[in-house]
């Protein structure tokens, strides 16, 4: 059941349109300049993951913090990022939100509350207190979401930073994105309860499971936790279990097998909306239709705009580098 107002849920959608073209355009663009021999570096693409951030950004407000990982696009982007500087900053630009200096895992703006990604498999958990007690030393209401996968969860830093957070009742919502995969190694392997959402009981906060290819229960979920930290609550530990529709990165071979690949797209977060929208008379066809096309107007021009940009100056390596 749609439990949003018309405007939100088209909201939700444009979301969600926004990060899979921009994630299908990114990946035709690495593809044809690794091809050329002008690699931009890896890319971790969150293709089929689109409902957890779309429904994670919708509950947060501009000065909210947010810790991303290394596919951390969609997260961007349903925080805020302007998608003219994301775009320049994915293909090394000196207009790019981090002037050409982080690519594709390392999106950042500070205006938005935007921390960045990590490369470093659960490096936001530790760095997300920093901002949590930040709020709460200042006397804000403000939030710190932190996404991280299931592989992360396995991590030493995970136990510290969530133990840490709930002895100190700090606002964080932790958002694990559960896509089954951390690169090669199925979370069997590694994981050896069913759902990572249950190790909350371990730490006195709240648990809970989502589908992740449901944005409306996703934005339930995390409204419900958001509320909670805004009040003095705590910590919350949510697990959206989704699944990526392309292989780890580019330069990893596809190993997953097909039957799954072709189950969980039969799931497609997008396509699910859309048919919900429709079904329940929230929306017309044509109006979706009318709302992707602006998506892809918008993003070409963020394209052109980074295409356009200019590299970075090489004069300024040694700019923003601290050092004694």
């Amino acid at each position: 059941m749609i439990d949003v107002s018309k405007e939100e849920a088209l909201q939700l959608l444009r979301v969600m349109y926004a990060i899979r073209a921009f994630e299908l355009r990114m990946q035709a663009i690495f593809r044809k300049r690794t091809e050329a021999g002008q690699s931009v570096g890896a890319l971790h693409s969150c293709e089929g993951q689109e409902a957890v951030a779309a429904g994670v950004g919708a509950c947060l407000r501009r000065d909210d913090y947010q810790f991303s990982t290394h596919r951390g696009h969609g997260h961007a982007i349903a925080k805020g990022l302007d998608l003219k500087r994301m775009a320049a900053e994915m293909l090394g630009k000196a207009t790019g939100c981090s002037r050409g200096r982080g690519g594709s895992m390392h999106l950042f703006d500070l205006e938005i509350g935007l921390m960045g990604g990590n490369g470093i498999v659960g490096g936001g958990l530790p760095l997300a207190l920093g901002t949590a007690f930040s709020a709460r030393y200042r006397g804000t209401d403000q939030v710190t979401v932190c996404y991280f996968g299931e592989g992360a969860a396995s991590q030493g830093a995970a136990h510290e930073s969530i133990n840490a957070a709930a002895v100190h009742q700090l606002p964080i919502v932790y958002v694990c994105e559960n896509n089954l995969y951390a690169a090669t190694t199925h979370v069997r392997q590694n994981c050896p309860v069913e759902n990572i959402a249950d190790r909350a009981a371990a730490y006195g906060i709240p648990g809970r499971v989502i589908d992740g290819n449901d944005v409306l229960a996703v934005r339930r979920a995390v409204a419900e936790a958001v509320a909670r930290a805004r009040q003095g609550g705590g910590p919350t530990l949510l697990e959206c279990k989704t699944y990526r529709h392309r292989p780890h990165c580019m330069v990893i071979p596809e190993h997953r097998p097909a039957e799954e690949r072709n189950a969980w797209k039969g799931r497609d977060p997008i396509r699910r909306f859309e048919e919900q929208l429709c079904g329940e008379n929230a929306a017309a066809r044509d109006e979706l239709e009318r709302l992707a096309a602006d998506v892809e107007r918008e993003l070409a021009e963020a394209i052109d705009f980074a295409e356009r940009s200019p590299d970075p100056d090489p004069q300024t390596v040694c700019q923003w580098v601290w050092a004694d």
